[in-house]
C-alpha cells in the first residue's frame, strides 16, 4: 500500500487521472463488464447510504412519500411530450425483444425474430412519463394533491464518454415528482426542494454550491424553469450538483391529468420534478480529497473513527483490547461509527495506508508505551495532523474533533471558491480568467446566440443565474447589449 501510494498521481500533475486513480484505490468503485456502467463496491455504496438515508429523511419531513415505479417505458409515452423526448432521444436505450433462443449454428444464442414487442419500450433516463401516466389514474378532486411522491432508482442514459459516479450510461439517484392544485404551490415546492438540495451539501458534504436558475438553453426538457446547485471543484470546474424544474402543466396536459377543483370546475395540475443522483459522490470526491486519498466529511464517512492496535503478541493485543473496546462502546453510544481493526493479516502501517487513502476522518493508534502512559497517538485526516492524547476523556475529545474537521473541509471549500471567483467586465478579462478555471461572473445579453458564442470560442458553459447574484445592470461581456445581472460561466464536468 505505502508503495502504491508513492504511485499515486499528482493532482497538480494530471487531475484528471488523479480521480480515477483515487476511485479505484479507495475501493469506491470499479470499470464494469458493461461498456459505461461501474461497479459501486461496498465501502462506496456506504457513502451513498449515508448520503441516501440522511436526504430520504429530509424529503420526508417536507411531507414527500417513496414509491416506485417501472423501470421501462413505452415509447409512445415519452413522446408525448415533445420537448421531453427531443431533449432525451439521443440518450436512449431501447427494448425491442423479449426473448432470446439458440443459434441455429450451435454457436450461442440469438434474438427471436418472432419475440418482437408490439410497441418499443425505452429504459427510463427520467421516469416523468410513467409518473405522469400513472397519476392521471391517482389524482381526481382537489382533495387528492397536493402529491408528492420520490422514488430510489436508477437511470440509463446512454453516454459516449464516461467516467466513475461524474458520468456513467447507468447511475443511481432520486426523483421527485409533486402534483400541486395552484401554479404558487408547485414553484413553492420547486425553490424549497433546490434549498434542501443546497442545506444537504453544505451540512453533510461540506460541500459549498451556489442556487441559480439555468438559462433556457440549459433547463429540463419540457420544464417552465429549472434551479441548480453549482459546486466548484479543486480544479475550479463546476459541478451540477441537483436540480429541481418546475413543469409548469405541461406533462399534466401531455397525458391528460385533471382534477375537479372548490368551484367544481376541471382543471390541469401542476407539476414539478426534482433530483440528485450518485454524481454527489464525484463531487465529494473533488472537493475535498488530497494526494494523499480520500478525503471525508464525519457527517458522511462510513466509518469516523479507527482504532489500530500495534501489539508483538496475542497477550499485547488482549491487554490493548481490554482498554479499548470500552471506548468502542461508548462512541457507538454517542453515535460515533467506529471500527476496531484487531486483524491480524495486515500489518499496521498497511492499515494506516490504507485508511488514510480511505479517508478516515480519526485514526488512533494504541501500543504498549501507551498503555504505561495512559496515551493515545491521533491523526486527524483533514490536515494529516498527529497529537499525543490523554485516553481518559478521549471520546470526548473525538466527538468534538468531528465537528472541527466538518468545519474546517467547509471553510477550507469556501475559501477556494472565493479565491477562484472573478467578476470580468470586458470579453478580453473573460478569456483570461476563464483559462485559470474557477467561477467568472460576468454580464450577459440574455439570448442563446451569446451564450453559444461565448461557449464556443471558451468552452465555458454558463452554469446558471444566482438568485442572490449581483444584480446591478450592465452590459454584456460580448456584444455590449444590455444586462439584467451577474451570471456565472465555467468550465465544467
Amino acid at each position: 500500500m505505502a508503495k502504491e501510494l508513492k504511485n499515486f498521481t499528482k493532482r497538480a500533475d494530471n487531475y484528471s487521472q488523479w480521480y480515477n486513480e483515487l476511485v479505484v484505490k479507495a475501493d469506491l468503485a470499479e470499470q464494469s463488464a458493461v461498456r459505461g456502467c461501474m461497479v459501486i463496491k461496498p465501502y462506496g455504496y456506504a457513502i451513498w447510504e449515508k448520503m441516501q438515508q440522511t436526504l430520504d429523511k429530509m424529503f420526508k419531513e417536507t411531507g414527500v412519500q417513496n414509491a416506485y415505479f417501472p423501470l421501462l417505458i413505452p415509447k409512445s409515452f415519452l413522446c408525448r411530450e415533445a420537448e421531453h423526448v427531443e431533449g432525451f432521444a439521443k440518450e436512449c436505450a431501447v427494448v425491442t425483444h423479449y426473448r432470446l433462443k439458440n443459434d441455429p449454428d450451435g454457436t450461442g444464442v440469438i434474438v427471436d425474430p418472432a419475440a418482437k414487442l408490439e410497441e418499443e419500450l425505452i429504459i427510463r433516463p427520467t421516469s416523468e412519463t410513467i409518473i405522469w401516466g400513472t397519476y392521471k389514474n391517482w389524482i381526481h378532486s382537489w382533495r387528492d394533491l397536493p402529491l408528492l411522491c420520490n422514488q430510489w432508482a436508477n437511470v440509463m442514459r446512454w453516454e459516449m464518454r464516461t467516467r466513475m459516479f461524474l458520468r456513467t450510461a447507468e447511475f443511481l439517484w432520486q426523483e421527485g415528482h409533486c402534483a400541486h392544485a395552484t401554479a404558487e404551490e408547485s414553484e413553492a415546492r420547486t425553490v424549497q426542494m433546490i434549498n434542501l438540495y443546497a442545506e444537504f451539501c453544505e451540512k453533510y458534504m461540506a460541500m459549498p454550491v451556489i442556487i441559480g436558475v439555468k438559462s433556457a438553453n440549459e433547463r429540463f426538457a419540457g420544464a417552465l424553469n429549472t434551479y441548480t446547485i453549482e459546486a466548484m471543484m479543486q480544479d475550479g470546474k463546476a459541478l451540477q450538483s441537483g436540480t429541481s424544474h418546475n413543469l409548469g402543466q405541461n406533462f399534466a396536459k401531455a397525458f391528460d391529468v385533471t382534477f375537479v377543483n372548490k368551484e367544481n370546475k376541471p382543471e390541469y395540475v401542476w407539476a414539478n420534478s426534482w433530483g440528485v443522483s450518485t454524481r454527489l459522490m464525484g463531487a465529494l470526491i473533488m472537493t475535498h480529497s488530497d494526494d494523499n486519498g480520500l478525503v471525508l466529511p464525519p457527517h458522511l464517512a462510513p466509518i469516523q473513527v479507527v482504532i489500530v492496535p500495534i501489539y508483538k503478541d496475542k497477550a499485547g493485543l488482549d491487554a490493548i483490547s481490554e482498554k479499548v473496546l470500552p471506548l468502542v462502546d461508548e462512541l457507538k453510544r454517542m453515535g460515533i461509527s467506529v471500527k476496531y481493526d484487531d486483524a491480524d493479516n495486515k500489518r499496521p502501517g498497511f492499515k494506516f495506508a490504507d485508511y488514510e487513502i480511505k479517508g478516515v476522518p480519526v485514526r488512533l493508534a494504541i501500543g504498549a508505551r501507551d498503555l504505561e502512559e495512559g496515551t493515545v497517538e491521533l491523526m486527524r485526516r483533514d490536515t494529516l495532523e498527529k497529537e499525543s492524547c490523554k485516553f481518559e476523556g478521549i471520546a470526548g475529545h473525538i466527538a468534538s474533533l468531528l465537528e472541527d474537521i466538518q468545519r474546517n473541509l467547509l471553510d477550507k471549500a469556501k475559501k477556494r471558491r472565493e479565491e477562484m471567483t472573478y467578476t470580468v467586465d470586458s470579453y478580453d478579462e473573460f478569456k483570461e480568467k476563464i483559462e485559470k478555471g474557477g467561477f467568472v461572473l460576468a454580464h450577459w445579453d440574455g439570448t442563446t446566440e451569446t451564450e453559444e458564442k461565448i461557449k464556443e470560442d471558451t468552452k465555458a458553459t454558463l452554469r446558471c443565474i444566482p438568485l442572490d447574484g449581483d444584480t446591478t445592470p450592465g452590459v454584456c461581456v460580448l456584444t455590449g447589449k444590455p444586462s439584467k445581472q451577474r451570471v456565472i460561466f465555467a468550465r465544467n464536468y
